[in-house]
């Protein structure tokens, strides 16, 4: 395998500018957990690096020769040389480059055939989380957590939310980026969407919408969430079709972005398996 001990190597170079998201082709992962989540999504890798105090990491050496196996670049490097490579304070001793998925909008939108006894399948209807200006990237990461957790059928993100596949949203997600259908768009183009499709859009306000125990949730809907603090845009608000409300008790006005989320995703999945 080959060895860097240079921090001016353009590997080096390339992983800092994928890390500050200058290349928008490529996402990096940090970290022998979310490297293996993406082997098993059978994510596409272009590179890895690995230092020899990664390497001695249980199973890393493992993963790192089934790269390898695909042809795909792998090197050792130096820890100084994977300090540079790795934006976190502490690197954990691997790094990996990888495409990123692409999803069309409309796929997440169309119902998923799912498998059932019997030669026919059932069709699935749509559970689409929607984040708009959502700008924590932890929030991100745990939006799609718990979305893939509760059975979303995937993720929209709109307006000025951070980036799904940055490496902190990555590392906040643990893996469900890498398998959860995600996609970014403009609200105008969600909506056409979902006009086109059936979707209803319910958009998730602090007070007066309809108490989520009461709402329906079992037909083919996209939840919309708004970001820290000022909640849903107006004009999101306007142009849904429901408002439902998570029933807080006061003095509490709001509750954390992916709290809710992960509430209304699961409370969505009670009432489709008949709850």
């Amino acid at each position: 395998m080959k060895t860097i001990t240079s921090r001016h190597n353009p590997l080096v170079k390339l992983c800092q500018d994928v890390a500050a998201g200058k290349l928008s082709a490529l996402m990096l992962l940090d970290g022998a957990h979310l490297v293996e989540e993406a082997v098993r999504a059978r994510v596409q890798l272009t590179a890895v690096a690995c230092s020899e105090r990664g390497l001695a990491l249980a199973g890393v050496r493992d993963t790192v020769e089934r790269i390898r196996a695909t042809g795909t670049e792998t090197v050792c490097v130096t820890d100084e040389v994977l300090r540079a490579m790795s934006p976190v304070r502490s690197p954990s001793g691997i790094v990996a480059l990888a495409t990123r998925p692409a999803r069309p909008l409309a796929d997440l939108f169309a119902a998923r055939g799912a498998p059932r006894s019997g030669p026919a399948a059932l069709r699935v209807s749509p559970l689409v989380v929607v984040a708009a200006d959502v700008q924590d990237p932890g929030n991100v990461g745990a939006i799609v957590r718990a979305a893939e957790a509760g059975g979303a059928s995937g993720a929209v993100f709109t307006g000025a939310s951070a980036d799904a596949f940055g490496w902190k949203a990555l590392r906040g997600s643990m893996g469900s980026a890498l398998r959860l259908p995600i996609t970014t768009a403009a609200f105008d183009d969600l909506l056409s969407a979902a006009r086109a499709t059936g979707v209803r859009l319910l958009a998730t306000v602090p007070r007066n919408g309809r108490p989520m125990f009461e709402a329906d949730l079992r037909g083919p809907i996209a939840l919309l969430l708004g970001g820290e603090g000022p909640g849903l845009p107006a004009n999101l608000v306007e142009a849904a079709d429901e408002r439902v409300s998570i029933p807080m008790r006061e003095p509490v006005e709001s509750l954390n972005v992916a709290v809710a989320a992960a509430l209304l995703v699961y409370e969505a999945g009670r009432q489709r398996a008949g709850g």
